[in-house]
């Protein structure tokens, strides 16, 4: 959290001075995580449909991450100009740059999201937790917030909030193993890692996240762009959501050819493909899309306010820039994004 006040600091500190600039031109810094709630952007960059949508003029240079404050820190630094991210370090980083920092572009990822649990342990509801150890991907993440607002409204805390919930921030392999010896009783996690602790730890489904949610749809991924970025260059970005809706309705008419191409992408990235079960199983609960489900943000924002990973109340009056989507969907004759309470 420290590291992570130092680069909003130096962030609002360089955009005092002038920077940071957005970039080299003629380069395109993107991140991702190699993980099927990016499939746009594993999908888009293997197959090449970004590269040809900025054309020959524009270089791309795509950078994986592993967890989502990293890619805001590489925001703040000036090192990033576009990334597939989770909504609460989004949210993190636009209220810890007062607003400067980032923009909301698109959606991504709706669903794909879930805590799975030990079988055997008699837990019924969310009371039963009591007691638990239960892990999440990382301190503040997405999965690990609402796991805190999931407790709260059953009346439980975290032990360091005085309650009697273990909650074992984690990396997602580690908690695939720690499942498998019975060192954690469950976790709150994403896709494809809810799906391995069914089929691989045997655990069993507790809660899918897609239930706490109006129709259940909530924003698992976005995608965000760097704000000196798009000031300066919009052509780009709206080049790059244009292809972001291909991809993705590409995805959708052709779940078979996606899921075959991204589990072929993981095992390049990460050297270790997935058994067929588990993407399938993951995809079913997960839905590709351009809806940034607006005013999911805003429920995740508060929720990580009163979990205490933000300072004051949000504002997030600002978070959203959806102009260049929104032009995007016109010229397709696609649908325009439905009309919501600005997050």
């Amino acid at each position: 959290m420290i590291r992570f006040r130092l680069a909003a600091a130096a962030f609002l500190l360089a955009a005092a001075c002038g920077g940071p600039s957005g970039g080299r031109e003629g380069v395109v810094r993107v991140g991702f995580f190699p993980n099927i709630t990016h499939s746009q952007a594993l999908i888009g960059l293997a197959r090449g449909d970004f590269q040809e949508a900025l054309g020959d003029g524009v270089r791309i240079e795509a950078v994986q991450f592993n967890a989502g404050p990293s890619v805001i820190e590489a925001i703040f630094a000036g090192e990033l100009d576009i990334a597939y991210i989770g909504p609460n370090p989004a949210i993190t980083g636009y209220v810890r740059s007062g607003g400067e920092a980032l923009r909301i572009v698109s959606g991504a990822t709706s669903g794909g999201a879930a805590l799975v649990v030990r079988p055997g342990l008699g837990l019924r509801s969310a009371a039963d937790l009591a007691g638990r150890r239960i892990a999440t991907p990382q301190l503040g993440n997405t999965q690990d917030v609402a796991l805190r607002q999931y407790l709260a409204a059953a009346g439980l805390e975290p032990v360091e909030n005085g309650g009697d919930v273990e909650v074992v921030p984690t990396e997602n392999p580690q908690i695939l193993d720690l499942f498998k010896q019975g060192e954690i009783d469950g976790a709150w996690v994403p896709e494809p890692w809810a799906s391995r602790l069914i089929l691989e730890g045997g655990g069993e489904l507790f809660v899918d996240e897609r239930d706490m949610w109006p129709g259940g749809d909530f924003v698992t991924a976005c995608v965000i762009v760097s704000t000196p970025f798009l000031e300066r260059h919009p052509e780009i970005v709206k080049a790059w959501l244009g292809a972001h809706v291909e991809v993705t309705l590409w995805e959708r008419e052709n779940p078979g050819e996606a899921s075959a191409l991204l589990n072929s992408e993981i095992e390049r990235l990460t050297g270790k493909a997935m058994p067929e079960a588990v993407i399938s199983m993951a995809l079913d609960r997960m839905t590709p899309t351009w809806d940034p489900v607006q005013s999911s943000l805003r429920a995740s924002a508060e929720a990580a306010w009163r979990c205490g990973f933000l300072d004051t109340e949000p504002d997030l009056s600002g978070i959203c820039d959806l102009s260049l989507l929104e032009e995007v969907l016109e010229e397709k004759g696609l649908q325009p994004l439905e009309q919501s309470v600005e997050p």
